[in-house]
């Protein structure tokens, strides 16, 4: 099948598009996992399920792009994109998905201790002053 340079052009430009698009979910996932010691069972068992849901996107994403073509330079461009990705913006992105993460448990750290405190008190309270009416 001969394809125009045009779309050969196209399909280069998605191809690595769809590794850039697979290492921001790599990142993405690193930082919602984090870096704690995980039971390797259980990793093994998230890495499996993240690589098959992002084989998954990048396939949608060519059949929605129209290059569903998918010879070897294909996944040598998308590995290319996955690079070109991590040593361009990975950092940035991380810190900057970390900082959103932990804005994020701030907000409802703040939400806990300003709205669901008070009650908690007064129920605590409440609680002490029926053991207190109970026992006389």
């Amino acid at each position: 099948m001969i394809i125009s340079i045009a779309k050969q052009l196209q399909c280069f430009i998605f191809s690595i598009t769809a590794g850039i698009i697979t290492g921001v979910l790599f990142d993405i996932y690193k930082v919602i996992r984090g870096y704690g010691k995980i039971n390797k069972f259980v990793s093994f068992f998230e890495d499996l399920l993240f690589w098959i849901l992002a084989a998954i996107i990048v396939f949608i994403f060519l059949i929605i792009t129209d290059y569903i073509y998918i010879g070897f330079y294909v996944y040598m461009l998308i590995v290319i994109g996955i690079y070109i990705y991590i040593k361009l913006f990975s950092k940035w992105f991380v810190r900057i998905w970390t900082n959103i993460l932990k804005a994020i448990t701030k907000g409802f750290r703040i939400f806990k201790n300003v709205i669901v405190y008070p009650f908690a008190l007064l129920a605590y309270n409440i609680k002490i002053k029926i053991k207190k009416n109970y026992k006389k």
